[in-house]
């Protein structure tokens, strides 16, 4: 398997694991899409973490060994597009990713995919693929919704490389931390959103993708017919968040 998978009570932790660069080839790709499927919908986990082994590469994307040998740049990388996640659209609990080392190319796409960043001192972001004749094609969508234009242009036809701590000061990554602190930073981090109401979170991130484009006064009818949106606020959960604060309690969800 180049996919390692463990269950740490209601945080799903995946692994890439394919020396030397954690690279993914479509069989891979669709690998990860089966595992991010598959806890979308498991009402036992509530995030999930997403790294890779070793301290080099967090992953150096598409599997370029692989397209010597044939593979195609479009070949079928599962529903949830290339890693799992980049095109995945049934998504109501968060990924964080927990950038280990470079993530190069794809592997820098798949983070930009995810909903959340944590990054070890020495990682570092760039996308290589114009200097191989190609389009980072994920990266031109997303990229330039989070950096400045002549940013994303300079990583997308240079690739330039970024450090973490840049990528903080742009907003790309939510924290850094020391290599060894990196998986111990990442689960507080899916802790603390293990504490929220698992309806409140699957509102806010659909509506966060859903009305990212959207001006504010056209925004606000639109969330508040959204159907989430609406579940989550005439909830069970919403009572009892509600009695819970009033009692001094801890708040015990239902997700209904």
């Amino acid at each position: 398997m180049s996919i390692e998978v463990v269950r740490n009570g209601e945080i799903l932790e995946v692994t890439i694991n394919r020396p030397k660069a954690n690279a993914i080839d479509a069989a891979t790709s669709r690998e990860m899409s089966a595992v991010f499927e598959s806890f979308m919908k498991d009402s036992q986990l509530r995030v999930a973490i997403l790294t890779g082994a070793g301290t080099r590469f967090f992953s150096a994307g598409w599997d370029l060994t692989a397209a010597s040998e044939g593979e195609a740049f479009e070949s079928d990388y599962g529903v949830g597009g290339f890693g799992g996640i980049c095109e995945l659209k049934y998504r109501p609990k968060p990924v964080i990713v927990a950038v280990n080392g470079m993530a190069v190319g794809g592997g820098f796409e798949i983070a930009l995919a995810a909903d959340l960043i944590v990054a070890a001192e020495h990682a570092e972001f760039f996308l290589p693929e114009a200097n191989l004749g190609l389009i980072a094609d994920n990266a031109t969508i997303r990229l330039p919704k989070i950096v400045p234009p002549n940013i994303a242009r300079e990583m997308l036809i240079s690739g330039r490389r970024m450090s973490a701590a840049e990528a903080q000061s742009w907003g790309i990554v939510n924290q850094v931390t020391s290599t060894e602190n990196l998986m111990t930073a990442a689960r507080e981090l899916a802790t603390k959103i293990c504490a929220a109401a698992p309806l409140s979170v699957a509102a806010v991130l659909e509506l966060v993708r859903d009305l990212e484009d959207v001006s504010t006064d056209d925004a606000m009818p639109i969330l508040r017919s959204n159907e989430t949106y609406r579940a989550a606020i005439n909830s069970q959960d919403a009572k009892e968040g509600a009695d819970a604060y009033a009692e001094k309690r801890s708040p015990k969800w239902q997700g209904k």
